[in-house]
């Protein structure tokens, strides 16, 4: 990357992470995905309980890795192999030490988006686990709520509905079916079975200070 634009993404993520700050989250900023390991690695202390939701940016900063090195009591929601195996790993995220994920979209303003279809993702970040690990690329950034919205609508969604194999309008045509229609509303979408825009958690100022840790990267991950 050309090393302007790479401080000029720099410096709107150093921005971006002291308004985390103000909402009562910690912050800190990794150059590289390669960068990323390490930092988790600093705040989750050998034997804890960790698990983490469908994070494709997890994955490609090589958490997993961490994750199987054997100094964590580690919930691997891969192993589960049926319907009730993968509930249990869901509800035993809420008493996990640590819960690691991305963000849909994070505002300027330090407030994280994310949307759901089966929710246990945005359910563990509301509440439960002692501690919430955040990794989001820079191009998770955007101006305010309504930006989150589009790019949830027509960045995020899409990919995530052929990943996840989900018959869904926005998985056929690239975005989401609502930005057509006029006057439409943060929640509209298909009505599709297998939708994975259901519920909505906006993470705003925390009651609980530094519980929510927010790892940004200056560098495209995910979604």
């Amino acid at each position: 990357m050309d090393s302007n634009k790479k401080t000029a993404i720099k410096n709107r993520v150093i921005q971006v992470g002291e308004n985390l700050k103000k909402n009562n989250m910690e912050f800190y900023y990794a150059d590289t995905a390669a960068d990323v390991k390490g930092i988790v690695e600093s705040l989750m202390p050998e034997g804890c309980t960790v698990t983490h939701g469908g994070s494709v940016s997890m994955k490609e900063c090589g958490v997993p890795e961490l994750l199987n090195s054997g100094k964590y009591n580690y919930i691997d929601r891969s192993k589960a192999s049926t319907p009730e195996e993968v509930k249990q790993v869901y509800r035993q995220a809420f008493s996990a030490d640590v819960y690691i994920s991305s963000a849909n979209a994070i505002t300027e303003s330090g407030v994280l988006y994310n949307v759901d279809g089966n929710s246990n993702r945005i359910a563990a970040i509301a509440y439960g686990p002692d501690s919430v690990i955040i990794i989001a690329g820079y191009n998770k950034i955007v101006h305010d709520l309504n930006e989150a919205e589009i790019r949830v609508k027509t960045e995020a969604a899409p990919p995530n509905c052929v990943r996840l194999e989900c018959d869904t309008y926005c998985a056929s045509k690239g975005e989401c079916l609502s930005l057509s229609k006029a006057g439409r509303e943060i929640t509209d979408g298909c009505g599709s079975d297998a939708r994975i825009c259901c519920n909505y958690l906006i993470s705003a100022q925390q009651r609980h200070k530094g519980r929510i840790k927010v790892i940004i990267v200056g560098e495209e991950l995910g979604y």
